[in-house]
């Protein structure tokens, strides 16, 4: 059975920086492309980053550009997603999904519905 897991939030102060961890097992998600997406209060789910299987392919959104940085790798049967975020501000606050999409090397799939397996969410708290 699929089984994305997140770990890594918690609150920091604007200016801090945080690192995201899932961990995918259950299917061959080593052939998914995988993303983070983003929950504000109030608002929809939005994507962060998405990553190939290759790692030849990555999408930042606009708002988080130069200061995220996405990684995968593949360890004890299982695909490890990252994302380290530095520099963070109270805009970055919310619930940060892990997400796997089979559709891995078509470009653009930056909406939630694409996305067939999701992780529980890791809330993320920047204070000003």
């Amino acid at each position: 059975q699929a089984k994305l897991v997140e770990s890594g939030g918690g609150s920091v102060q604007a200016g801090g920086s945080l690192r995201l961890s899932c961990s995918a097992s259950g299917r061959t998600f080593s052939s998914y492309a995988m993303a983070w997406f983003r929950r504000a209060p109030g608002k929809e789910r939005v994507i962060v980053a998405r990553i190939n299987p290759r790692g030849s392919d990555i999408y930042y959104a606009p708002d988080v550009r130069g200061r995220f940085t996405i990684s995968r790798n593949y360890a004890n049967n299982a695909v490890n997603l990252y994302l380290q975020m530095n520099n963070l501000n109270p805009g970055d606050t919310g619930v940060y999904y892990c997400a796997a999409d089979s559709n891995a090397y078509t470009t653009r799939r930056w909406r939630a519905n694409e996305y067939e397996s999701w992780g529980q969410g890791t809330q993320v708290t920047v204070s000003s």
